[in-house]
């Protein structure tokens, strides 16, 4: 038995942040019941067209879910939104454009009045009062908001991470507090409000670069894909024109790569690479000698001679390398899921179960689950041809 079996998650979802929450309590065994516009749906499955004509973020964020098609603002796909609230769902999620919701009669406080223990997760870009509340929010605009532009690219550029992680660092967060929340049920029998903000998750996340600025001080530099205050941290071109990506910790570190790698044990004593601040403040001075010494050198020799050492590094994989990666393949990460055009690949999440796996159900196609969901309401099959010749399904 997964942990949230028995659990009914009713979600009104688009994009990734409220998606990716809601699958990972479908990993766990929830059933997921996703919320669609009647033709099309979350807007996420148009974005692109990669997994055999359906969308990467779709296929990512989406699979073991149902589809219920319902137009939520005709008052009867209100009233059986309403009621399958009321019958059957434990959790409410929602992350649409500020106020919808409520204007929808989907507020915590009204649901909560129908049902005390019921669990209302709202996600937003910006959190639900305050100046912002109202603000339209995108994975990027929140990287910019949070302050994670200025620490990241080149000095002559910042840049955007490139997976939507203001996106899943709201999902993420919105996922711990709704198992915290059903932990708090059990011992109170009720449910709670959880706003969640994006820029909140994404300067969660800023936290070291904020304090290094405290008081003041000058923020971390940007420093492409090195670390801004740890050297050597980052890629370094070997003689074959490849890439290795090493970074040292500690000054145990520091010895052993100046012996066993740079083969020159005699500059982990000198005074101006002594400590990690001089060697961040001479980076350009020892970039230039760690790049000699590799000059000679392969990738493969230069990686040997990191083993050796104990020191930490890893290839610069693309996309393609990832779908092949050997640890990935050795510890049996890679599972199939169906989906409308056949079965795809897909990871299993995070963390490994002693007993079972997660769940890892088809990716639902629009409106699949409609008729099923509505005859578990009572609805006979004339009414539910009904609606949907009406459009309210």
């Amino acid at each position: 038995m997964r942990p949230l079996e028995g659990i009914t998650v009713i979600t009104l979802e688009h994009a990734i942040a409220a998606p990716f929450a809601t699958r990972q309590l479908a990993d766990l065994g929830a059933r997921v019941i996703k919320v669609e516009r009647p033709g099309v749906g979350d807007f996420a499955r148009g974005y692109d067209e990669r997994v055999r004509g359906l969308a990467s973020h779709f296929v990512w964020t989406n699979r073991s879910k149902e589809s219920l098609t319902l137009d939520v603002k005709h008052p009867e796909a209100q009233a059986i939104l309403k009621r399958l609230i009321v019958e059957e769902a434990d959790i409410v999620v929602q992350n649409l454009a500020p106020g919808a919701a409520a204007r929808l009669g989907l507020s915590y406080r009204e649901l909560s009045a129908l049902k005390p223990e019921i669990i209302v997760c709202d996600i937003s870009g910006y959190g639900s009062d305050g100046p912002y509340r109202d603000k339209k929010a995108y994975d990027l605009l929140i990287q910019s908001e949070s302050g994670f532009l200025s620490v990241t690219g080149t000095e002559a550029e910042p840049s955007k991470a490139g997976p939507s992680i203001a996106d899943i660092s709201a999902g993420m967060y919105a996922y711990s507090n709704i198992l915290a929340a059903l932990l708090q049920r059990q011992k109170t029998g009720r449910g709670q409000h959880l706003d969640i903000s994006m820029l909140e998750s994404l300067v969660e996340w800023m936290n070291y670069p904020l304090y290094y600025a405290f008081d003041g001080a000058s923020p971390p530099r940007r420093t492409g894909a090195s670390h801004a205050t740890i050297y050597p941290y980052g890629p370094f071109p070997a003689g074959d024109g490849k890439v290795v990506m090493l970074g040292l910790q500690n000054e145990r570190e520091w010895g052993a790569f100046c012996e066993k790698v740079l083969l020159q044990p005699g500059l982990a004593r000198e005074e101006r690479f002594s400590t990690n601040s001089r060697r961040s403040a001479a980076r350009d001075e020892l970039r230039a000698i760690i790049l000699d010494a590799f000059s000679a050198l392969t990738a493969e020799q230069v990686i040997a001679r990191l083993e050796e050492a104990q020191i930490a590094n890893a290839h610069v994989n693309d996309m393609h390398a990832v779908w092949d990666h050997p640890q990935l393949k050795a510890r049996g990460r890679w599972r199939e899921v169906g989906t409308a055009a056949g079965a795809v690949p897909a990871l299993l999440p995070p963390g490994s179960w002693e007993e079972g796996e997660p769940r890892m159900d088809p990716v639902p196609a629009l409106g699949e689950h409609s008729a099923a969901i509505l005859a578990g309401l009572g609805y006979e099959a004339e009414r539910i041809a009904a609606l949907r010749r009406d459009g309210v399904i």
